[in-house]
């Protein structure tokens, strides 16, 4: 079958729904997954996505027409896909398109868990298969099984934390109509907080906002929230709950490095000399503040596949991306959005102190530009461009291309996702964060 290339990415497979991406094609991916893998049973999730019904019956039906049996555990946030492929040993397939637009959806992959597929790593093999449908005849056709993981998921989290060192926090969260709302409810009925939630009930119209609450307009009203309800923090969660951001006390975004060096620090109070993996794209806060508390902090490339792979062979306590996915060893390895929000809770109320008290003194020291994207015809003539006007730069190419001089650094590379170049720069001080941004800026933007 001829099916857009395009939509099988670096770490999943994801499209417009139906151009892209339809029933025929869901049907071919989950014979070609089965048939892949030599799976036998597989674990298959969906979000709150208006076309996820349909998408989920025809996987799932190629999945059992090619011989695997079908654990189906309903509608759930990708946190507790990643549970039930781990608590169960088993590959699986999750329909969702994360945060992207409510037209878009896909399925992410896991191969077992930690270990994913991903472009370099069986997503290709896949849109073989699928163009080729060259599929061995079956023996048996599978069957589907439902299984409902939701109360071993929530005491899993809560285990990760000390309950009852919690403090009557007053927290406001925004799961923007996706899939975190009923799971983090059953959560937090287990805490002594008070809980103010904005769109909690999953609806895959999101007449609310968007899923992505790195767009300054998706975390808006929450920001206000925070501030007007007197609360300690707030937090906000993209579509399927794989990635997690929060709101200061002050009502301010915090940004992914940031969030990353604390609960860093926080983490190895509790695992002392631990390994703490951070990307490319990071501040140098996250070093200095992992290697203050006695940690070694490791540099991986961007991407949840890579990350997983590269905290398992480390065993590795934590990992963090500056596009909010926060990574636990306790949780199998995987990314979630509920178990750094809990984490965040217990540090607050053992230490005390107001968020924006922890951050005082990095918004001081450390000045990022945030993470800037381009739209741009030619990433690698720009990586070329960048490689050569910085030739007497300290370099590494990782990810896209690094740069390094004693006080600013920057990291540009090509999406993985989108036709786009993303720029992360940080200065020792913010003139030089500004001028510098601004002048690579103009180099990517010819």
């Amino acid at each position: 079958m001829q099916v857009n290339p395009g939509i099988f990415k670096a770490y999943d497979i994801r499209g417009i729904y139906p151009t892209d991406l339809n029933e025929q094609a869901a049907y071919l991916i989950g014979r070609a997954f089965a048939t892949f893998l030599g799976a036998e049973k597989v674990i298959v999730g969906r979000d709150m996505r208006l076309s996820g019904p349909s998408l989920f019956a025809e996987v799932t039906r190629g999945l059992s027409d090619q011989g695997a049996d079908v654990v189906d555990i309903g509608r759930v946030s990708t946190d507790q896909y990643y549970f039930a492929c781990s608590k169960l040993g088993l590959p699986g397939m999750m329909v969702t398109a994360s945060h992207n637009p409510k037209a878009y959806n896909g399925f992410k992959m896991v191969r077992k868990m930690p270990y994913l597929l991903s472009g370099d790593a069986g997503i290709q093999d896949l849109r073989k298969l699928v163009e080729s449908e060259a599929f061995p005849t079956p023996g048996r056709k599978g069957q589907i099984i439902p299984q409902d993981f939701k109360e071993e998921f929530v005491q899993k989290v809560l285990s990760i934390i000390e309950v009852k060192a919690l403090k009557p926090l007053k927290v406001v969260v925004d799961t923007g109509n996706g899939m975190v709302g009923p799971i983090l409810q059953e959560v937090y009925k287990h805490l002594p907080v008070q809980l103010i939630g904005l769109y909690l009930d999953p609806d895959g119209n999101l007449p609310n906002h968007g899923l992505d609450p790195l767009q300054p307009e998706n975390r808006a009203e929450l920001q206000a929230r925070v501030v007007s309800e007197g609360a300690a923090i707030g937090f906000a969660f993209d579509g399927d709950g794989d990635r997690f951001f929060a709101i200061d006390d002050r009502g301010q975004f915090i940004s992914g490095d940031f969030l990353t060096s604390i609960l860093g620090q926080y983490l190895l109070e509790k695992n002392p000399g631990g390994k703490i993996l951070y990307d490319v794209r990071a501040s140098w806060a996250v070093v200095d503040l992992i290697e203050a508390a006695g940690g070694t902090p490791l540099m991986e490339r961007v991407g949840h596949a890579f990350i997983k792979r590269r905290m398992a062979d480390e065993n590795a306590v934590f990992a963090g991306e500056v596009t909010g996915h926060y990574y636990f060893r306790d949780f199998f390895f995987a990314d979630s959005g509920i178990v750094p929000s809990l984490l965040i809770l217990e540090m607050l109320s053992r230490k005390g102190a107001r968020m924006s008290d922890l951050l005082t003194p990095l918004e001081a020291k450390y000045f990022i530009s945030g993470e800037i994207n381009s739209t741009v015809a030619d990433p690698k003539d720009v990586l070329k461009k960048l490689t050569e006007k910085y030739a007497d730069a300290e370099q590494g190419a990782m990810d896209g291309i690094s740069v390094t001089y004693p006080t600013w650094h920057f990291n540009v590379r090509a999406s993985n996702t989108e036709p786009l170049v993303r720029l992360n720069l940080e200065a020792k001080t913010k003139e030089e964060m500004e001028q510098k941004r601004d002048e690579v800026l103009a180099i990517i933007r010819g």
